[in-house]
């Protein structure tokens, strides 16, 4: 099967916007937090773009897209070791782009999930425990979340349809940051004492929403795949 270079060039600039998004996170939560912790926040955006990435190189996208173990609960870890043995990625339309590129279109939605999460626990975490949490997080979390709805795992296959990470995504970090806010105690109690809850740079949330905002036009459109109709 023969690469479409329109659609390959398409999702290279769609990986990009999305890979932009989590820096606008960083500064849009950076923003809305105190000016002793905007340091902390946007360390952790930026941490998760480096060890999820190291993690999904690894076996993260064999896990989501290997083939399916345990009557598609989770893909095989080995098939793309390191991402070997990658070949070409069919689309919806029988078209073709390196599955390299789909890997790390994929490998964007991944790194921003757990970001998604920090703003829930703004001021609560410290550096080292928070990537202890993002890495066990997207194991038991998201890597098998992925492989059911994406990788042909078992809802998948109960035509269950996610077109831009409504359920890989959003659900799965709106439901894990709940589950922090109730797991941790509030600041308050935490500091002994009543907490300013003022944004300490409107200027700061105004831009991460700005690149958040660009970075959407890949993160939706660029789930499509192809620059077609």
């Amino acid at each position: 099967m023969a690469l479409d270079s329109g659609n390959t060039a398409f999702v290279l600039v769609s990986m990009a916007l999305v890979n932009l998004m989590t820096p606008g996170l960083a500064f849009f939560y950076g923003g809305l937090v105190r000016s002793s912790n905007v340091l902390t926040i946007m360390m952790q955006n930026y941490a998760s773009m480096g060890l999820v990435t190291i993690i999904w190189v690894m076996w993260g996208y064999s896990l989501c897209f290997g083939t399916s173990k345990g009557s598609g609960f989770i893909g095989a870890p080995a098939d793309h070791y390191f991402l070997e043995d990658m070949g070409e990625f069919e689309t919806s339309t029988g078209n073709a782009i390196p599955e390299i590129v789909y890997a790390g279109f994929q490998g964007m939605f991944a790194v921003i999930a757990p970001s998604l999460m920090t703003g829930a626990f703004a001021d609560r975490v410290r550096f080292v425990p928070y990537l202890i949490f993002i890495a066990v997080w997207v194991h038991l979390v998201y890597f098998p979340f992925c492989h059911w709805v994406w990788g042909g795992g078992w809802m998948f296959r109960h035509g269950v349809k996610d077109f831009a990470g409504g359920i890989v995504v959003h659900t799965t970090a709106g439901f894990s940051a709940l589950a922090t806010v109730v797991a941790l105690p509030n600041r308050q109690k935490m500091e002994g004492a009543e907490v300013d809850k003022s944004p300490h740079n409107i200027p700061f949330v105004a831009l991460g929403t700005g690149l958040l905002w660009f970075g959407w036009f890949g993160f939706n459109g660029g789930s499509a795949l192809e620059a077609n109709s």
